[in-house]
């Protein structure tokens, strides 16, 4: 019999997730309704959040929530946007068009396989690769509120051109070891410490509502630019500091030496 513990609440919202992708793919597959697809998939991440959200409200963070919420994610926003794109647009080249349908799968499957391995405790500041979640809404957003809704001053050519660009950098960025934020814990104490964090949040929320989905897709472009951009500055500046402690390093010897021939 299974015990009934506080653990149970944010599992609920996790399984709820896990629904949403399910009628997601069946929605894309079998009744061929693509923006329904999109908007499961959307749901499941507004659970994704509120099981996290639950957690910590709760203090029931376990294991068991981690491994069932990864197994959550790997449907909804792993399977489930492959799912969508395939039926959209790779279909028509076979073997290979299902190989590429199918990276934001597998790429999703091992970022949340290396997250889990080293996952320490069960709050962090920052990701090493970009969420499975965010590659997700990334991707179904354009399909969801541009792709399937095409602005006729741009070709076709132009949006399935994007939808490929899309589908291969938003997979290969589950996988790389570009760092993004995590979402923080909502409290009085984290939002006077990034107040301007939780501003750009809460204005990305207001738009979201206001354009009734639309500004799902530039808030994510500017999320995955801003962890690159941010990236490359990390890059450079531990480049740069690197070689003036190597420069000093030398310095030093030279200084040593002169002292050791009584220079």
């Amino acid at each position: 019999m299974i015990k009934l513990t506080r653990s149970i609440i944010p599992s609920l919202f996790t399984v709820m997730n896990l629904f949403c992708g399910f009628v997601a793919i069946k929605s894309a597959f079998v009744d061929n309704k693509l923006e329904t697809a999109g908007w499961f998939i959307v749901l499941g991440g507004v659970f994704d959040v509120l099981d996290g959200l639950m957690a910590r409200l709760t203090h029931s963070s376990s294991e068991f929530g981690v491994e069932l919420d990864s197994l959550a994610d790997v449907v909804t926003f792993g399977v489930g946007p492959s799912a969508i794109v395939y039926k959209l647009y790779f279909y028509q080249f076979g073997g290979l068009g299902l190989l590429l349908a199918a990276l934001p799968a597998i790429c999703g499957a091992l970022r949340l396989a290396r997250f889990n391995v080293q996952l320490v405790g069960f709050d962090k500041d920052f990701f090493k690769g970009l969420p499975i979640p965010s590659s997700a809404l990334l991707i179904v957003s354009y399909v969801t509120f541009y792709y399937l809704h095409p602005d006729p001053k741009f070709s076709k050519e132009a949006y399935d051109i994007v939808l490929f660009a899309l589908v291969i950098g938003a997979s290969l960025l589950m996988v790389s070891n570009i760092k993004y934020e995590s979402i923080p814990k909502v409290s009085k104490k984290s939002i006077l410490a990034n107040p301007l964090r939780y501003a750009i949040y809460l204005a990305a929320l207001i738009l979201t509502i206001t354009t009734r989905g639309s500004a799902i897709f530039p808030f994510f472009v500017l999320f995955i630019l801003y962890g690159i951009v941010r990236s490359l500055i990390d890059r450079i500046s531990r480049a740069i500091n690197e070689r003036r402690a190597a420069a000093l390093f030398d310095d030093d010897e030279s200084d040593a030496e002169e002292e050791d021939f009584g220079i």
